[in-house]
């Protein structure tokens, strides 16, 4: 047992554990990787990662309206960022614009909306905290809601992961067979908001959208199969997600940010040495192709 006490890395793995606001980042972060993780595989089979960020902006001035009427901020954020939502599906429905022209300038006038009640409305909230969260600093009303949020996201994928797979995969056959997709799309961007949510404090608005996209990116590059992919989304976010929070405080960073860099890591990682689909695979069949003779 001396020994490894006096191990390097085992020194370097319980330091952390010491201090309880450490173990509270490790636990609420672990739970936002889950969570960012399952609703990924969905969203990377979608394609909806821009829908992502829309409604990660929009959530702004929710924040600010809920702190300012002294409501749970999730209740806030979560009305703005599916009133996005609804926006975008009502202007892409009444006009001639592609759905990447009208999320643009949805998710832009909402969090430029968000910005000037910051400057306008007294409150204590902190713009940076808002952008890249403080997973630190974190609340036990703040971790309440996270896990209600996060809870009911897992509740809703789990009870409806067939039909969701199937509305993501290939709507047209979806709705062939009688599945109601406008209410799938609708609860599939319901989940989208309460994930979002979820992950506020731990990564902020704008790291947020990394932890939507990158850890489904990561899992589709390694696997065909979809029970895999949840597996491998699932590893891939909660390891970046504990290993992040630890980085933070070693080196003294932010922790959203930890996070987010040590998953892009994963995903070059994946991206150059997939098995499959990675870059060197891809060049090594090419360069086994046989060339034909011309004459």
């Amino acid at each position: 047992m001396d020994f490894v006490a006096n191990f390097p890395l085992w020194n370097w793995l319980i330091e952390p554990l010491q201090y309880e606001f450490l173990v509270q980042a490790i636990w609420v972060s672990a739970f936002v990787g889950l969570v960012c993780a399952v609703l990924s595989c969905y969203i990377t089979l979608k394609g909806w990662s821009l829908m992502g960020d829309a409604i990660s902006h929009a959530v702004v001035p929710g924040v600010v309206v809920a702190y300012a009427l002294n409501i749970p901020f999730a209740i806030g954020a979560f009305l703005f960022g599916f009133g996005a939502t609804v926006a975008i599906g009502y202007i892409k429905s009444k006009t001639r614009l592609k759905e990447d022209a009208v999320i643009g300038i949805v998710f832009t006038g909402f969090f430029a909306f968000g910005l000037v009640l910051i400057t306008k409305i007294p409150s204590n909230i902190d713009l940076f905290h808002i952008l890249f969260g403080n997973v630190l600093g974190i609340s036990q009303g703040d971790i309440i809601q996270t896990a209600i949020a996060g809870t009911i996201t897992l509740v809703v994928v789990l009870l409806r992961r067939k039909d969701l797979l199937l509305f993501c995969f290939d709507p047209n056959h979806a709705k062939a067979i009688g599945l109601n997709t406008q209410a799938m799309y609708y609860t599939l961007l319901s989940v989208l908001a309460l994930t979002i949510v979820a992950a506020l404090q731990t990564a902020g608005i704008i790291l947020v959208i990394s932890m939507l996209v990158t850890p489904g990116s990561i899992a589709y590059l390694l696997t065909d199969r979809f029970d895999r992919m949840l597996a491998l989304s699932i590893a891939s976010s909660v390891f970046a997600a504990v290993m992040g929070t630890y980085l933070s405080y070693h080196f003294d960073v932010s922790t959203g940010g930890s996070i987010v860099v040590l998953l892009t890591v994963l995903f070059i990682f994946v991206m150059v040495f997939a098995p499959k689909y990675g870059i060197l695979k891809q060049q090594s069949q090419k360069r086994s192709l046989p060339v034909l003779d011309e004459k």
